[in-house]
């Protein structure tokens, strides 16, 4: 059963809501979305966590992450708290220099143009033999064709990524090896050449490092190379699926919370009114044809997991449809990462407390407690808004004060 939960409906049927005396395994589940669909992530999560007190979001069941999503559970999985998320990848200020930055996830992908340019003098030959052997003006244009060989595959270089992600889960008490993991992770990416979906993390699979598994699976094609692992090449998980909550599912878990940050713009509900999406030109008619894609696939596949495990419940935290200012933004720019944190940290907070009397006994039913308090509280942010809020005496006392609370309320509650 899965809960759809956005800024204008919730498409649920009711579950059954009395409490049990054990609580059914809860976990996580995060859709692709680029580098700004995982600061969204991170902001859902840090609301997640407040209003779930009683949920300590690193000791889950188990996590599924696709593409973008493969970043933020390859750090809660290591036991990287989402507020330690938020400094790390929204404010770039990890302790000891600890911290991904952008400049990672743009570096140009010299080594890949270099070893696709060596391939022009040897086309080049084979084309004109080919060409004049056969005497034929049409198939010297045919034999352009060749060229496309020298293309490419990827624009940026993941190889620093994939850097990046290895020296974060090399820090002490963490871990890049799926086995010595507390919990399940799977992180999905799709076989190139068989077109396959592949999770690592399963037994077939945990030996791979947990960095080489986020760097395939994030491998957007045209974007990014595909990632040789072993013999085979790996692209963006996305590409087959968009959450896959069965691993999590199929794994024991009763209850699956799932953030999906690419939803379809519907400028019916868009607060403002919006000219067509055809007159901004190609690239939003691609973005809008890629999310309606992946979202239908969603639906789909939320259906099937309705009928095969009939005991779960999923519940699936989107973006607004109408949100002309998230939909518009480059998924690929970091230059609005606090803006977009801030944005679906303050959004989900507010899908919780619209649908507060349907979820507040739903997790109850699991064991866990939805606080009210912390979602009626209108002063919380995620980001403070200078950055003297930070080191001031009176953030620091309001920010003690409220980890005070919320540590207290989640004990009176247990």
């Amino acid at each position: 059963m899965a809960f759809f939960l956005t800024a204008c409906s919730l498409k649920m049927a009711s579950p059954s809501t009395q409490p049990t005396h054990s609580a059914p395994p809860i976990a996580l589940a995060l859709a692709g979305g680029g580098p700004l669909g995982a600061m969204y992530e991170v902001g859902a999560i840090a609301a997640l966590s407040e209003a779930l007190p009683m949920l300590d979001f690193t000791r889950l069941h188990a996590y599924v992450g696709v593409s973008a999503g493969a970043y933020v559970t390859a750090g809660l999985a290591n036991g990287i708290s989402p507020k330690e998320m938020v400094r790390l990848f929204i404010e770039n200020e990890g302790p000891d220099g600890e911290t991904l930055p952008p400049r990672v996830f743009m570096k140009p992908a010299f080594a890949e143009y270099a070893q696709r340019l060596t391939r022009i003098p040897s086309i080049t030959l084979q084309a004109l033999i080919s060409a004049i052997g056969s005497g034929r003006s049409r198939r010297a244009v045919d034999e352009l064709q060749r060229y496309a060989a020298a293309l490419p595959t990827g624009l940026f270089d993941n190889r620093a990524m994939e850097a990046g992600v290895r020296d974060l889960l090399s820090r002490p008490g963490r871990s890049n090896d799926f086995r010595k993991l507390a919990a399940p992770l799977f992180i999905v990416a799709t076989d190139l050449d068989s077109g396959e979906t592949v999770e690592f993390g399963t037994q077939e699979t945990m030996h791979v490092p947990i960095s080489q598994a986020v760097q395939a699976s994030s491998a957007l094609p045209a974007m990014y190379p595909p990632v040789r692992i072993g013999a085979r090449h790996y692209v963006d998980g996305a590409l087959n699926k968009t959450l896959h909550a069965s691993s999590a599912l199929k794994a024991g878990a009763k209850l699956v919370i799932c953030v999906n940050p690419l939803v379809p713009f519907d400028g019916t509900r868009a607060q403002r009114a919006q000219p067509h999406l055809a007159e901004r030109g190609l690239p939003t008619v691609l973005s809008q044809t890629f999310r309606a894609l992946i979202h239908s696939r969603l639906e789909k596949s939320l259906e099937s997991y309705a009928n095969r495990y009939k005991d779960a419940r999923l519940i699936v935290l989107e973006p607004s449809r109408g949100d002309a200012d998230l939909f518009f933004l480059n998924v690929f720019s970091y230059t609005h990462r606090r803006r977009v944190a801030e944005h679906a940290y303050q959004h989900t907070r507010a899908q919780l407390l619209e649908k507060f009397d349907v979820l507040a006994p739903l997790f109850a039913s699991h064991g866990v407690a939805l606080s009210e308090r912390a979602l009626r509280d209108a002063s919380r942010k995620l980001l403070p808004t200078a950055k003297s809020t930070r080191v001031g005496k009176t953030g620091r006392a309001m920010s003690q004060l409220d980890d005070a609370l919320d540590s207290l309320e989640a004990k009176l509650l247990r």
